[in-house]
């Protein structure tokens, strides 16, 4: 049987020759652009030809009502030039904008309000970010043949690669862990390796990670107050207490009433233990003294990678 996984060449194209300037991407053997600007790069993605055909753009930065959130927008035109520049000035939260166009202005109207309403839709889902649109497109506004659908969906497959590797992480589904919560705990992590924090304090957390996801399980525990002077990742406690995933818990403890993706071991162990933390060192196989340092690298020696 053939696997379905296979290499895709990616090529990334610094348009002034700096890594701080604008990008172009694109995927080898296919016909979309990807345009990244930021704000001191905005003028010369508008004054790109390609920006005049039809296309969707996004607007991603950071989200103030929530630290350490994103929030992002989404939109489409049948000329991206004049709608992006339009959408950045009504919105002052974006640091990164985002074009998508073909090399051969084979998109359609109908096709770019499709691709619009498909990647709100996904976005929605994943919830990994805050959606500035005030609406979500009308069902009406997907109406294409069924060969034009199929051909938008491979697009939108296209996009799901590229995107994460240009920063943007709004379309990635979050890890099973934390996407089937109505399901049992063990259900969802029994294949998965379960760590462990049990602290001197008392606190006790367990995680699994799933796809380079660092994931704390409902139910674990994370520290009020340490004394600590030093936590990088307190905007982020804060955000998590905002959003009703840490409960207050009797005692010196929240509980995480959800489990929660973390991008590292050490955020999560930091947010826990409510201090600056090596989550390498700091969270152990559950039931062993193996810590996460030692089963990744026994990880690595099997899989016969060197060191």
């Amino acid at each position: 049987m053939i696997s379905e996984s296979f290499g895709r060449t990616i090529q990334l194209f610094l348009v002034d020759g700096t890594p701080n300037g604008l990008r172009k991407a694109t995927i080898h053997g296919w016909t979309g652009l990807i345009f990244v600007a930021t704000g001191t790069t905005f003028a010369a993605l508008t004054a790109r030809p390609e920006l005049d055909r039809t296309g969707i753009y996004i607007l991603s930065g950071p989200d103030t009502e929530a630290v350490g959130g994103t929030r992002t927008y989404i939109g489409s035109a049948n000329s991206v030039r004049e709608r992006i520049k339009q959408s950045a000035q009504q919105r002052d939260f974006w640091e990164t904008a985002i074009a998508v166009t073909t090399s051969d202005d084979d998109l359609s109207k109908g096709h770019v309000e499709y691709l619009e309403a498909r990647l709100i839709e996904l976005a929605l889902a994943a919830n990994r970010v805050t959606l500035d649109n005030g609406t979500t497109p009308a069902g009406g506004r997907r109406r294409l043949p069924e060969a034009d659908q199929a051909n938008m969906e491979q697009f939108l497959a296209n996009l799901k690669i590229i995107l994460p590797v240009v920063g943007l992480d709004l379309l990635k589904p979050q890890p099973r862990a934390v996407a089937q919560a109505s399901t049992p705990v063990e259900q969802r992590t029994a294949h998965e390796t379960t760590f462990e924090i049990r602290h001197k304090s008392g606190v006790s957390a367990e995680a699994v990670e799933e796809d380079g996801e660092f994931v704390v399980l409902e139910g674990s525990q994370a520290r009020r107050e340490s004394g600590s002077a030093m936590l990088s990742y307190s905007g982020l406690k804060e955000n998590l207490i905002k959003q009703g995933v840490l409960v207050p818990e009797q005692g010196d403890f929240f509980r995480f009433a959800k489990p929660y993706s973390f991008n590292s071991p050490s955020a999560a162990a930091a947010v826990v233990l409510d201090r600056n933390s090596n989550g390498r060192t700091e969270w152990k196989v559950k039931g062993e003294r193996r810590t996460y340092h030692d089963w990744q690298q026994a990880r690595i020696a099997a899989n016969g990678v060197g060191i």
